[in-house]
């Protein structure tokens, strides 16, 4: 299959490249390319940088001060923003909350809320998984009681990521006991500011601050901020999260990473000039990763496709799920293989060592190769298990 682009989304993809040139600066883009931390205040710039060029929301309503753009040209933002190591946009406002507020919010809602995510002025956090409840997201019990004009809330929230930057939560909450679990769970906006809430860090395997801990404890929240209608929540978070599985796939990172992979395996190995490229066990697996990556890439043209006819994501938002996040862990053992030794963990290769200069014996290519390894470890868990995808596939597809 090939992509054939016409005369307009050709320049579009040259509009897309003018504006990168003009508005990332090197150093950003090679903080980027090297996986190291990207700042609150370097997104945010980034993003409104985007907004300023209407690309931040490319898939919402002109209505709503999207771009609507066709589903050629979203692929094309994709790749080149992917392709050119552009930070990754924060994806809770506008791929996630947006959506659910232009389906389901009030024109309130929508007026005060859909401006700031637009404008990068709210930093958002999904308060989804619970100490006792992830991929059984049913059997959540923070409790928000009804009392007066206000919710009084009070459970706990976990691997909440990003919570430590954001201005507001969109969170389930439990508001009836009665009848089956998903028929009693609210979905509803908290701004995290408010007393009660406490914020405690989650250190992941690569050493970094990425998630959270958030304790809610007699949290007041206005009536007004609930979004749909009370005990009706469930159906607000499967529509979410299909955009979110969507977004999982993550397929212009990939390609970008595939393409960083094959420069590592075309260096020398040694002095005698060997290349990793040359060794067929490697090749076999690199040139299937990228068929697979290829095939993932035509389905998410299918579903952005769909989306513009206005056909919200189904259960094949799943499957780009489940494939996605796999393709990106294979994508990370794979480069672990390609660098060798200087994929060891800078703690581990430098334990008698001074960690100032833990970096100055390593090439370019190999800098955080361990940590993005460690990290990708929980893509197949996050937006609904890997395991759980694969019920929900063989149920609304096969029907079993």
């Amino acid at each position: 299959m090939n992509i054939e682009f016409s005369k307009d989304d050709l320049e579009f993809q040259q509009k897309v490249r003018n504006f990168i040139s003009k508005n990332l600066s090197n150093e950003l883009r090679n903080k980027v390319a090297n996986g190291s931390e990207i700042s609150k205040e370097e997104i945010i710039s980034w993003q409104k940088a985007l907004h300023k060029e209407n690309l931040f929301a490319p898939g919402w309503k002109k209505e709503f001060g999207g771009a609507e753009l066709s589903a050629s040209k979203r692929y094309i933002l994709d790749q080149e923003l992917a392709l050119a190591d552009t930070p990754t946009i924060i994806p809770f406002g506008v791929t996630m909350i947006g959506p659910v507020l232009m389906h389901y919010g009030t024109p309130k809602q929508q007026s005060f809320f859909l401006p700031k995510i637009l404008n990068s002025d709210h930093w958002w956090c999904q308060g989804y998984s619970e100490p006792g409840s992830g991929s059984d997201l049913a059997s959540l019990k923070t409790k928000a009681i009804l009392k007066g004009d206000k919710y009084i809330i009070n459970g706990t929230k976990t691997w909440t990521t990003l919570a430590q930057y954001a201005d507001w939560m969109f969170c389930l909450v439990r508001t009836s006991f009665e009848g089956k679990p998903q028929e009693g769970i609210s979905f509803i906006m908290i701004d995290m500011k408010t007393k009660g809430i406490t914020v405690d860090p989650i250190i992941t395997l690569d050493g970094a601050h990425e998630i959270n801990t958030v304790y809610l404890e007699d949290v007041e929240v206005p009536r007004e901020n609930i979004i749909f209608e009370e005990n009706k929540g469930w159906t607000v978070a499967k529509f979410l999260l299909s955009h979110e599985r969507t977004s999982i796939a993550a397929v212009g990172k990939s390609i970008s990473a595939v393409k960083k992979l094959k420069q590592i395996a075309n260096i020398e190995l040694n002095n005698e000039g060997s290349l990793l490229i040359t060794d067929k066990r490697f090749r076999d697996r690199l040139t299937t990763l990228e068929m697979d990556l290829k095939a993932l890439e035509f389905t998410e043209l299918r579903i952005l496709s769909e989306e513009n006819k206005g056909v919200a994501p189904g259960p094949e938002a799943s499957l780009l799920k489940i494939r996605g996040s796999e393709i990106q862990q294979r994508i990370t053992e794979l480069t672990m293989n390609a660098v060798g030794y200087y994929g060891i963990s800078n703690d581990l290769a430098n334990s008698n060592a001074d960690r100032s200069n833990s970096n100055q014996f390593r090439p370019d290519y190999s800098q955080n190769t361990a940590a993005n390894y460690l990290n990708m470890r929980k893509t197949t868990i996050y937006g609904g298990s890997n395991e759980i995808q694969k019920n929900i596939l063989s149920k609304m597809v096969l029907g079993l």
